[in-house]
Order: structure tokens, then C-alpha cells, then sequence
């Protein structure tokens, strides 16, 4: 059996203590980042800057995320975020078809950035399917579709690596 990672107390690090009691709830992910303060101080605007307000829409970005972690099979960060997938728009029925690879449903313009998030995480390159992302997207919002699915890799692969679950 795996040796769990520890997590950081939250009576030990005050800025753990205070994102955790805005959401009510203890989150391992943060727990273990903060094992690196300095590391979770900068963490946690970068993420807010990818992940709020920007030049692409909410629901696009949740669904991205979701479509990287369900390639990458984080359960942590598929629990995490299907709430806020939720509040952003997607549907139980999108939901489901993300998670089963199935991209029917979605407009042109989805189906592409699901293919390039997927393909992305797959090669680390995405050359097939960044070409039909720019039949549908600008300059600036490939910039931030590729800055969140490579948040989602990163939080994906911590999570992952040192076994974090929900």
C-alpha cells in the first residue's frame, strides 16, 4: 500500500486556515500545496486570473477542465469541479458525454476545444486539432483555453501523483 501524502494543518498555516473557512469544508489538494506555502500564496490568484472572468465564457472553461481531468482520470479534480461545471450551464446529459468521450451535442466551436484539450493532454502538442481551434477562436482566447487546460494537467497530475481523492 502507497504511503499517503501528509497534509498541512490548518491551526499551523493561516492562509490554508482562511481559504478553508471561506469554503466550509477541508480540501486535501490545498492541504498538500500548502506542504509549499509560498507555493499555495501563488496559486491560488494564478488559478483565479485562468479561471475567472477572461475573453472565454465560464461554461467553456469548466468543461475544459472536465474534459482534461476525465483524460487524465483525476477523481479529485472531476468531484471538484462539476459543481461549478453545473452553475456554469453544462447539463447532466454534457456532463455524461464528457466523461464518455462523446462530443455530439456540443456546438462546432466546443467540439473543437474538447478535442484540443483531449489531444493536448494525450501529446503535449495538439498540432491536429489547434488548427481547427482557430477557425473558431482568437489569438487571445487560445492563449487562455490552453492556460486552463494546462492548469487542469497540472492540478491533475498533483492530485494524481501523490494520490489525492475527493
Amino acid at each position: 500500500m502507497a504511503t499517503p501524502i501528509k497534509l498541512a494543518d490548518p491551526a499551523e498555516n493561516e492562509f490554508l486556515a482562511s481559504l478553508e473557512s471561506r469554503s466550509k469544508q477541508p480540501n486535501p489538494f490545498l492541504r498538500a500545496l500548502a506542504l509549499r506555502p509560498d507555493a499555495l500564496k501563488s496559486f491560488i490568484p494564478f488559478y483565479a486570473a485562468l479561471m475567472g472572468a477572461g475573453s472565454v465564457d465560464r461554461r467553456t472553461k469548466a468543461m475544459l477542465y472536465l474534459a482534461t481531468s476525465y483524460a487524465n482520470q483525476c477523481a479529485f479534480c472531476i468531484a471538484a469541479n462539476l459543481p461549478g461545471a453545473r452553475k456554469a450551464g453544462l447539463t447532466d446529459d454534457e456532463l455524461h458525454r464528457l466523461e464518455n468521450w462523446k462530443d455530439d451535442g456540443f456546438t462546432p466551436a466546443e467540439r473543437a476545444a474538447i478535442r484540443y484539450a483531449r489531444e493536448l493532454t494525450r501529446t503535449a502538442h495538439a498540432q491536429t486539432a489547434r488548427e481547427e481551434m482557430f477557425q473558431h477562436y482568437t489569438h487571445e482566447q487560445m492563449v487562455e483555453i490552453t492556460l486552463v487546460v494546462a492548469m487542469a494537467n497540472f492540478t491533475n497530475r498533483f492530485n494524481n501523483g501523490l494520490e489525492i481523492l475527493p
